[in-house]
């Protein structure tokens, strides 16, 4: 009995061997991300449930076997949305000859004047493939956190830091992140794309790098 048990754990032992052989031998042949904070082990995502702009329930569930980019902005951002959605329209096509399974989120960091009805308008605008959604701000803000990208109320009447905005207040504007997070198939934080600033421009992701370490992200999950 005991030098069956023997071989058993020496066959167990072979094959962990070989499978940590094989995934090291993978890791450098494949090459890594340049330019992404990559996570090596990719970060769960709280349970969550959102709305889409079509008024259908979106959660952890619409994450799964997909590659998803997602963004934080508003329908009334003078720059950065803008600037992003076109951005990730421009190669919305590369990103889906990487990955057919990829898709575009916009989270919009502003319930109180993005109702589903103009959000579908607005992101139809970019692309109608992409996606918008939307919570109120005691389900948004954690999730926020959670993706690591946090954004903040200001204007006139509200301190900046809130996230609710004083009855009546519509002369306010949203400071959020400019960066992506990538999601991937197992509906896990696998990295985040942050813009590049330079003075008097607006923050953006340069497209070609972007790109590069989607592919090799893609790759290194396969």
């Amino acid at each position: 009995m005991n030098k069956h048990i023997y071989t058993i754990i020496a066959l167990l032992s072979i094959c962990a061997g070989a499978a940590g052989f094989y995934l090291i031998n993978k890791t450098k042949q494949l090459s890594l991300p340049e330019y992404a904070l990559h996570y090596q082990q990719a970060r769960p995502i709280s349970a969550f449930t959102l709305t889409d702009e079509l008024g259908q329930p979106f959660n952890n569930a619409q994450l799964q076997d997909k590659w998803s980019l997602v963004f934080f902005g508003y329908t009334s951002c003078p720059d950065v949305c803008p600037t992003t959605l076109q951005n990730l329209n421009f190669i919305y096509e590369d990103l889906t000859n990487i990955a057919s399974n990829s898709q575009v989120l916009l989270v919009s960091v502003d319930p109180k004047r993005d109702s589903r009805e103009k959000l579908e308008q607005y992101i139809g605008y970019f692309n109608p493939n992409f996606k918008a959604l939307r919570a109120e701000h005691d389900v948004l803000f954690p999730f926020s956190r959670n993706l690591g990208l946090m954004y903040a109320i200001t204007s006139k009447e509200a301190s900046k830091g809130e996230v609710e905005v004083p009855a009546g207040d519509e002369d306010y504007w949203v400071d959020h992140s400019a960066s992506l997070v990538l999601i991937n198939p197992a509906g896990k934080i696998a990295a985040i794309f942050r813009p590049e600033q330079a003075v008097g421009e607006v923050p953006s992701i340069d497209n070609e790098k972007l790109l590069s370490d989607y592919q090799k992200i893609v790759a290194l999950y396969k």
